[in-house]
């Protein structure tokens, strides 16, 4: 498994809530379940204890993609880190059995995760992934989207950090916002001056 495939578990819990709509999915183990994918034997470990651990460590990922936002790298390196030391993991070569053209394992790096609870092991991996995302690729690469109100967390993965919104939907959705606002502007312009085009009608005293 690619270290890069980590960051994932951090967007996917973040965005399970959308705060300006008041938009919870976090509301069941089975909710929690389905933020792990693949990895079923973590997910089994989930209790409705989870639920609430879930949605407090989904809060402190949010405030690292708040700051980085907000351009506040050095806080955005700090949350993370406090989250890389309260849930650690122990990274360990692995090859599960998959096996190259020679023949031999393809080895690569794999992150074992706590194995206390689903929280814990989930959370680690989720603040790792992001960790190895930001220092490669620097802390402008987290964001929000633009389109309100949506807010969800991307990862912007463009040659040229261009992304501004999490999906093309919402891109989308931007855009023809903007194209309207462009065209009330339009019309309101060509109003006042048509207005101001129209010859004076005041009645004056004889």
């Amino acid at each position: 498994m690619e270290l890069a495939y980590y960051s994932d578990y951090a967007v996917r819990l973040v965005n399970t809530e959308e705060p300006a709509r008041n938009k919870d999915a976090l509301t069941s183990v089975e909710a929690v379940r389905e933020l792990f994918g693949a990895n079923q034997q973590a997910a089994r470990r989930t209790t409705d204890a989870d639920v609430t651990r879930f949605r407090s460590v989904r809060a402190r990922l949010r405030a690292v993609f708040d700051a980085a936002d907000g351009d506040d790298e050095t806080l955005a390196v700090d949350l993370l880190n406090s989250l890389l030391l309260e849930f650690p993991v122990s990274p360990q070569i692995s090859g599960h059995d998959v096996r190259d053209q020679d023949g031999r394992p393809d080895w690569h790096m794999h992150l074992a995760d706590h194995p206390s609870n689903a929280t814990a092991g989930y959370a680690a991996i989720a603040a790792m992934g992001l960790a190895f995302h930001l220092t490669e690729h620097g802390v402008d690469r987290l964001g929000l989207c633009e389109a309100a109100p949506c807010r969800n967390a991307y990862l912007d993965t463009s040659t040229n950090r261009s992304r501004r919104y999490c999906s093309d939907r919402c891109a989308t959705r931007a855009n023809v916002a903007a194209y309207r606002a462009r065209k009330r502007e339009e019309a309101e312009r060509t109003g006042r001056s048509a207005e101001a085009a129209q010859p004076s009608t005041a009645v004056t005293d004889r």
